[in-house]
């Protein structure tokens, strides 16, 4: 029975293979650079030979888990925005190919950089699309492995949900050596409540949900959940009721929070059947996600992550010294300082302490900077400490007192002559650190003391970027005292500080930088104004400020996209409507000869194509291929849109390359409500593209009987032959649809 049964499991296995391209190892350059590994698996990069084109090949440890995620390839078939994509197998490594995921895992980001609100509540937004798509499959595809190591992230900081199918729940097994399973993967801390109880039954769609709350919680807090805890201590908390504490979420969280904290509490409800579906969250994390919107990236558009500063700092561990004499292992100085036993501390200090160098090559003084005590700097600088010692990324103490907000320190330090305008290995300032905090009182300390005010790290961004990206107003006003220059560009995008106070929609610095001189039509590297910016991410305010203040609303990027194409593209009638008051022109033109009415028609914004048709906007305009708004809207199915250009009179039956009209479209994409449109705007039936297909033939090629039959009751003519020699019939009878027979043969 045995060998019966392996059988069986070979054959689904082939079976399943086949659904996926497989690759050999050959078609991969030789070059295979490991990017992860764990107990169950490694990652590598590679590059396909023929694609040139960057993967990821996943090799598997463990059989059961290279079959399982053989198993998914439905998933390899179905793409979806928020789901890592599966390119197929490489059978002679037992590994699965998958697209490569530059930024690496959440896991891994939330560790070394500060992100901001908006970004934060995307990507817990994105996690729920990409979840509720899989469960919303039939039949629901659970995750059961939803952790932070499993959420990658592309160049643009987007969310995809990894690893989705590999642990199965095993009907013979009970609970006990399904939870050691997931502790082997380091899960315990998203395993739910009723997994650790003597229910027998399986786990359903809400072990996901809870799994989800303990992401939340840590993308919020950026912190690890229950920190320093085994895997009893864990359980016990979880099965007792109790949760991360919230009061980790930090105090500069805006007012939005709370619903999100609401949100993630119900997810971690200890009854399961109270936990929300995705299908619920998805639609409350989206509202919420949009009120602090954060914008994609465009060409030439690169963001500047603020940097987790706290994981470099000196931290205090018994014997972390790497250097340490007989009598410092003896008395251990470091222990006091952590104790903040200072009386000990200053009975064993000696001279040959301060200039030993600890873990991450930090100094003693480092140590004596973190502990927070002004007299125990003073003590360790009077025994001779440098007051400029790097550690290993270059923080100076000064650095870490400013990190820490330690205000006595830092002025005790720079009236000690700390050099204020030494860089780190990034070549950060210490008046970069402090303007991106928005730390107003140590920027006044600081540029009292002779700070460069204009100077730039490796990237070329300077203070003045970082207070205008991060929002803080006083820190502005501050720098641009000491600058002459309110217009110096960052090296890499080309952005002023105008650019970057509008890209994020902080009006208050906008206006400051405006006041103080900053010129509104400066372009980026990709010819993009202040006022494009704004309008792309939707701010009227923003872009009625710059409009107001001579922003040139004829100005166009290197795509020749102005700022009314972006409006259109996203839906800003208000904004729409500002810039053709202040003379711009409705029928503006990218490089592909699209206008704002093409954008809006692409996107479906029919009460924006409104304001455009209002304003003379024409509807029959030819873009790129001869294409109007209405070959747009209907190869889209944006149904409000259809109607609003057939109302407006936009002609049906306008022919683009390969000859398709509108009816072809709608008829190819099995849109019935547009083609019911469409013939009501008297859209030729029998139309012929380059193929000799009629829209009938489309429609039976669609399978959509419904549009079938309004056609042939339209006066549709069956008998038409395509180049292939086909009629709509022989279509039908090829595709075995016999509603659609019966409809042809009548």
């Amino acid at each position: 029975m045995a060998e019966i049964a392996l059988k069986k499991t070979e054959r689904h296995d082939s079976i399943n293979q086949e659904r996926f391209t497989c690759f050999k190892k050959e078609e991969f350059e030789v070059n295979w650079e490991k990017v992860s590994e764990s107990k169950f698996s490694c990652v590598y990069q590679v590059k396909l030979k023929l694609w040139r084109e960057k993967c990821a090949i996943k090799t598997f440890t463990t059989t059961s888990d290279y079959r399982n995620m053989v198993q998914v390839s439905k998933i390899g078939k179905i793409k979806f925005k928020y789901l890592m994509t599966i390119y197929g197998l490489c059978k002679d490594s037992s590994a699965v190919v998958m697209e490569y995921m530059s930024r690496g895992s959440l896991d891994n980001l939330l560790t070394t950089h500060n992100l901001m609100w908006p970004k934060k509540f995307q990507m817990i937004h994105e996690v729920t699309m990409g979840m509720n798509f899989l469960h919303s499959m039939k039949p629901p595809l659970l995750h059961l492995n939803l952790k932070l190591a499993n959420i990658l992230l592309d160049d643009h900081l987007h969310v995809k949900i990894s690893d989705f199918g590999i642990i199965k729940w095993d009907d013979s097994c009970s609970k006990m050596p399904f939870l050691e399973h997931l502790a082997l993967r380091g899960n315990v801390s998203y395993v739910p409540p009723e997994i650790v109880s003597q229910n027998p039954e399986p786990p359903t769609s809400k072990y996901d949900v809870y799994s989800f709350a303990i992401v939340i919680w840590e993308i919020l807090t950026q912190k690890r959940p229950y920190s320093g805890m085994n895997m009893s201590e864990i359980l016990i908390r979880v099965t007792s009721g109790k949760r991360p504490s919230v009061e980790k979420v930090p105090d500069d969280k805006p007012p939005e929070c709370e619903e999100m904290i609401s949100i993630m509490q119900q997810c971690w409800h200890q009854d399961s059947s109270e936990r929300p579906a995705f299908s619920e969250t998805v639609w409350m994390t989206e509202a919420l996600s949009d009120v602090l919107k954060l914008p994609d990236k465009i060409p030439g558009k690169d963001m500047k992550i603020s940097r987790k500063i706290e994981k470099s700092l000196p931290v205090f561990q018994k014997g972390d010294s790497t250097e340490t004499p007989d009598e410092l292992l003896d008395k251990d100085i470091i222990y006091y300082l952590k104790r903040k036993d200072f009386e000990t501390f200053k009975n064993l200090l000696k001279k040959e302490h301060v200039s030993m160098l600890f873990k991450h090559n930090n100094s003693l003084l480092h140590h004596a900077v973190v502990s927070g005590n002004a007299e125990i700097v003073r003590l360790v600088l009077n025994h001779g400490a440098s007051i400029n010692c790097q550690s290993a990324n270059g923080y100076t103490p000064l650095v870490v007192a400013l990190l820490k907000k330690f205000h006595e320190i830092c002025g005790l330090l720079v009236e000690s002559g700390a050099n204020v305008n030494l860089a780190d290995q990034d070549k950060w300032t210490p008046l970069h650190f402090t303007s991106q905090n928005g730390d107003d009182r140590a920027v006044r300390l600081l540029l009292d003391a002779k700070a460069v005010a204009d100077v730039k790290d490796k990237d070329g961004w300077r203070p003045l970027h970082l207070a205008a990206q991060n929002g803080h107003e006083n820190v502005v006003r501050l720098l641009l005292s000491r600058l002459s220059n309110v217009d110096k560009q960052e090296e890499k995008s080309g952005r002023t500080a105008l650019h970057i106070a509008c890209e994020y929609g902080h009006l208050k610095i906008a206006k400051i930088l405006l006041s103080k001189g900053a010129d509104p039509n400066k372009t980026d590297h990709s010819q993009a104004t202040a006022l494009h910016l704004a309008v792309e991410q939707g701010y009227f305010r923003v872009a009625r400020l710059l409009v107001t203040n001579r922003a040139d609303v004829k100005c166009k990027d290197k795509r020749s996209y102005s700022a009314l194409h972006f409006a259109a593209l996203r839906g800003c009638t208000g904004i729409c409507r500002l810039l053709l008051g202040h003379g711009e022109h409705v029928d503006v033109r990218t490089w592909q000869n699209w206008t704002p009415m093409h954008l809006a028609a692409l996107k479906g914004h029919s009460e924006t194509l409104l304001v455009l048709e209002e304003n003379g906007g024409s509807v029959d305009g030819q873009g790129d291929g001869g294409w109007t708004p209405l070959h747009l809207a209907c190869k889209h199915q944006h149904d409000e849109v259809v109607s609003v250009l057939i109302n407006a009179g936009a002609d049906p039956n306008i022919v683009v390359d390969g000859g398709w009209t509108p009816l072809h479209l709608a008829c190819h994409n099995s849109g019935f409500a547009n083609v019911l449109l469409l013939i009501a705007g008297h859209a030729k039936v029998n139309v012929q593209n380059s193929n000799k297909d009629t829209p009938l033939h489309l429609a039976v090629q669609s399978g959509s009987a419904p549009i079938v039959k309004a056609l042939l009751m339209n006066n549709a003519d069956k008998h038409i032959i395509n180049c292939k020699g086909y009629t709509a019939l022989d279509l039908a009878q090829k595709g075995n649809n016999e509603e659609i027979m019966q409809a042809l043969k009548q």
